[in-house]
């Protein structure tokens, strides 16, 4: 299902905000409508050079306040099941989260504040798979104690941008 990308290094856990002008924040927006477009295309939309634009972008990307990927759709590709399991756990959760992380159905896992630990995005080609999913493996990992799942009817907002104040 692809790469993945594990962020718990505690000295990620809180970079040094980045200032952003108009232009950063114009450059997002439009790279997260189309992650594609040129350096030229996206020029004349900022006012300025495309190669002026090209080190505006790649700017972004070193501070990592910009990444730019591609993105599937788990439907599309034959994963029309698609659920969020909350994870209670005990001892380090950061051990838990990733060996729940090794499970190819987790597309994405964020660590919580509250009742559940851990917060998986899982897709399935069935309901009897998430049910497998779920019961053997992700109740099988040693350290969760128990997990509440949440089965989409369907995405109905999905962002990829967070616009900065500028």
């Amino acid at each position: 299902m692809g790469g993945t990308m594990n962020r718990h290094d505690p000295a990620d856990a809180s970079p040094a905000p980045v200032t952003l002008d108009a232009v950063d924040v114009r450059l997002l927006d439009l790279l997260a409508q189309d992650g594609r477009a040129s350096y030229a295309a996206l020029a004349p939309k900022v006012e300025l050079s495309a190669p002026a634009v090209r080190l505006r972008v790649q700017r972004l990307i070193d501070l990592g306040v910009l990444q730019v990927v591609g993105v599937s759709d788990p439907a599309a590709l034959g994963f029309p099941v698609q659920a969020m399991v909350a994870i209670t756990t005990q001892g380090d959760v950061r051990a838990v989260a990733d060996k729940v992380a090794t499970i190819e159905n987790v597309i994405y896992q964020v660590l919580t504040t509250g009742e559940h630990d851990l917060l998986a995005e899982v897709v399935c080609r069935t309901s009897d798979e998430l049910l497998t999913v779920v019961n053997d493996r992700i109740r099988a990992v040693p350290g969760v104690t128990s997990t509440r799942v949440w089965q989409y009817y369907g995405i109905h907002t999905h962002r990829f941008s967070v616009t900065a104040p500028t």
